[in-house]
């Protein structure tokens, strides 16, 4: 069952990727060192839920 997902900066508070994660396989929130655009550096992105 894959859910999509968005990533939001941990430091701006912007979703600036979105994704999809198997949730059956993948119980544990996803954290990733990606590009913000509005900060110009790397930051940690958080998993949230998308609103359908």
């Amino acid at each position: 069952m894959t859910v999509k997902i968005g990533l939001k900066c941990s430091e701006c508070g912007d979703i600036n990727y979105t994704t999809t994660k198997n949730s059956k396989t993948v119980t544990e929130k996803i954290e990733l060192s990606k590009y913000c655009a509005r900060l110009k550096k790397h930051t940690v992105h958080k998993e949230v839920k998308l609103k359908s």
